[in-house]
Formats: structure tokens, C-alpha cells, sequence
């Protein structure tokens, strides 16, 4: 005989993805807290997708490298002495001892294991190891360190663990040309600031929050600040197969934005734009606001994730209005999200609550809800899809 959970399960997934949008009602709550699904989330979906390594600025010199750490797994991404970016696990082949700490750094070309000084190029081949000449059929060459894929796609490397993965090009038509559109200058930007934050929240209840444009004059203050900084009217939220986008025309009466006294001959393409790329990658420009933000969400276990702000800018110096803005992401309106992130959560574990219903409108309207329904669909494809040979 089934149990109450296993019927629950069986009903509440049942024709899911086949729902009508603007019917629909949304994934149950233990989507967003059960272990189970967390795991099947992990080696389904985040150990095929395509993670963000850094702006390839950040790999201009030989040497340079950024580690990105994952669940247990740790990467590290550099340029090597031949100017090549490459991606392996970070790890010595000796014993097993982590290579790198640091989030950023330059070597000298060659990578030293703190342990027993193996050595290794900046593409994880083995340089040397102390006494190996004396050791009996010792070839170099099998100790070298498993590489990843990299690719680049807007400007940004991006590795993947899964070898048999579709390259970004296929996943993402198109990405790379909008990327550029709205940023020309894409290939000139450099690093600004970086923040990490973890919140107690599951990596989708931020994603969610962050893609619809239903809240933005019902929630909080900031919220209600950047709307009066957009031309609402002209927002659009639209979907493509494994990406989307969410942009809208600045208001380019605005005196003022972020506290800072903004010019009177104001860009004429200022905008409000985001573009996301499954499952976890957004890139953004806030209007006026003179810099490219990514926005990764990096899952930690069910109820937590790691939020990486990075803020890129393609100028000499760092505008005042950039510096004012990121202040008021990191100080105001990204608290204020987090707050949002924090008490969803805590509701769904209510037992009073288990789905609710998209506000999906016919028109697809800049207040409709149709790109979470558009993520959960993938989200729940990702999980439930079948299994790859």
C-alpha cells in the first residue's frame, strides 16, 4: 500500500508540465526543500550545465587564474604559458591535496602542491615531482590533472563537467549577439567588486524573485525606486528555449538615481536589462548605472545558496554613479530581495501551503509571471527528463 507522501507525490506531479500557463499552478513546496530532489537537481542538472568562470579579462597574463568551487567539486580556470584558458579539477593526483585556496590569483606559469611540491602547468599537466626519477615505471604524463570544457560565450568563460554536454552556441542562440548589443563594449570590461552572500534560501526562490516584474511597485521601497528609473510601460519579459531575457527602457527624465545627481545629456539607449542563462547565470545593467552585474546563484545544499555579485565596467575609472549603485545593490536593494528570499522560504515550509497559482496574463504583460512558469518547466525537465546514456 503507498503512503500519504508517495500518493501526494504521484498526484501533485501528474500532468505537471502539461498544464495550461495561464492555469497553471506552480511546483509543489518540497521543491524547494527536499533532500531528494536537491540531489537529483545536482547531478542532473548543475553537473551538465555550464557554470561561470569569470569575465576573460580576468585571464589576460599567463598565470592568472579564478577557482570556482561547487558542491565538493573545485575548479580552477587559467591562462597557461601558451596563452590558452583552460579548466581542471583542483587537485593534486599524488594524495589528493587541494591545490588552490584563493578565489583569484597569478602564479608564476606552474601550479605547487603545498603538500609534497608536485608541480603543475597552468593546465594541470604535471611539471615535476620531487624523487619521481627513482620510482619504478613512473610516466608523468598518466598524472596529469583531469581537464574540463571551457568555452566563452559574451565575453565570459564558462566550464562544464560534463564532456557530452551541448556547447553554449547550441544552448543558447542568440545570447552572445544580445549580450553585445547592449553592451558594445563587452570585450573592454574589467572587474570591479566582487560579494559573495549566502542566504538561507533554495537557489530557485531567489531565480524566481528575480525574474518577474509582478513585485516591483508592491514590494519594498527600493523596488518601487528602480521602477520610477524605468519606462514600466515598455518592459518586456520574454523567453527562448534555455535563456531570457527581462528589459525595459530607462526613464530618461530621471533628475537623479542611486543618490547621485545624474547628467542632462543622458544615453539615449539607457535601459534596464537582464539576460539569463540556464540554469543559474544572469548577466544586468541597471539604468544609468555604467557597468555589467552577473548575478549567480550557486546552490549550497536545499535551503541555502551562495549569491556571487560581480560588477564589471569598461571604464579607465569607476564612474561615481557606479560606485553609488553598487552601494545601493549591496546596501539596500539586495537586502531587501534577501528579505523576500528568506521569508519565502520559511512559508514553504508551511504545512498550510503546497502550490500556488502563476499570474500568467494572455497578453504576456510586463506584470505576468510567465517567466518563472518557463523556469520551473525547466527546472522540472531537468529533474524528471530521462537519463542520458
Amino acid at each position: 500500500m503507498q503512503s500519504v507522501e508517495a500518493i501526494k507525490l504521484q498526484t501533485s506531479i501528474e500532468g505537471w508540465a502539461e498544464q495550461d500557463p495561464e492555469t497553471a499552478f506552480t511546483l509543489p513546496s518540497r521543491y524547494f526543500f527536499d533532500e531528494g530532489l536537491f540531489k537529483a537537481e545536482r547531478d542532473r542538472i548543475f553537473m551538465r550545465a555550464w557554470h561561470v568562470a569569470g569575465h576573460k579579462s580576468e585571464f589576460r597574463e599567463p598565470g592568472q587564474y579564478v577557482v570556482v568551487d561547487l558542491f565538493d567539486q573545485s575548479v580552477v580556470v587559467a591562462r597557461n604559458m601558451k596563452g590558452e584558458i583552460r579548466a581542471f579539477h583542483n587537485v593534486c593526483q599524488h594524495r589528493g591535496n587541494r591545490l588552490l585556496d584563493g578565489r583569484r590569483g597569478t602564479t608564476g606559469g606552474v601550479v605547487r602542491c603545498a603538500y609534497h611540491s608536485w608541480c603543475y602547468e597552468m593546465d594541470g599537466s604535471l611539471r615535476s615531482a620531487p624523487r619521481c626519477e627513482r620510482m619504478k615505471d613512473f610516466e608523468p604524463q598518466q598524472f596529469n590533472i583531469p581537464q574540463l570544457r571551457v568555452e566563452e560565450l559574451g565575453g565570459f568563460v564558462y566550464f562544464n563537467f560534463d564532456p557530452g554536454a551541448p556547447s553554449l552556441a547550441e544552448l543558447f542562440p542568440g545570447a552572445d549577439e544580445e549580450m553585445h548589443r547592449v553592451f558594445p563594449d563587452l570585450e573592454r570590461m574589467r572587474l570591479i567588486e566582487e560579494q559573495d552572500v549566502i542566504v538561507p534560501a533554495n537557489w530557485k526562490v531567489i531565480m524566481d524573485n528575480s525574474i518577474e516584474g509582478y513585485h516591483f511597485k508592491l514590494s519594498g521601497p527600493c523596488h518601487i525606486d528602480l521602477a520610477k528609473l524605468i519606462d514600466f510601460k515598455g518592459y518586456r519579459l520574454t523567453k527562448r528555449d534555455n535563456w531570457w531575457t527581462y528589459i525595459a527602457p530607462a526613464n530618461l527624465q530621471a533628475g537623479e538615481a542611486y543618490g547621485v545627481k545624474l547628467r542632462n545629456d543622458p544615453n539615449p539607449n539607457e535601459c534596464f536589462f537582464n539576460i539569463g542563462m540556464w540554469p543559474n547565470n544572469t548577466f544586468y545593467t541597471f539604468p544609468f548605472s555604467e557597468f555589467l552585474g552577473t548575478f549567480i546563484m550557486i546552490p549550497l545544499d536545499a535551503e541555502r545558496s551562495l549569491l556571487r555579485f560581480g560588477y564589471y565596467s569598461s571604464n579607465e575609472e569607476t564612474a561615481e554613479v557606479s560606485k553609488a549603485c553598487m552601494r545601493w545593490m549591496n546596501e539596500q536593494l539586495g537586502p531587501e530581495d534577501i528579505e523576500l528570499n528568506i521569508t519565502v522560504q520559511k512559508g514553504l515550509r508551511s504545512l498550510g501551503y503546497d502550490q500556488g497559482r502563476y499570474m500568467i496574463d494572455a497578453q504576456r504583460s510586463n506584470e505576468s509571471e510567465h517567466l518563472v512558469h518557463h523556469f520551473h518547466r525547466l527546472v522540472f525537465q531537468g529533474i524528471h527528463g530521462e537519463e542520458r546514456a
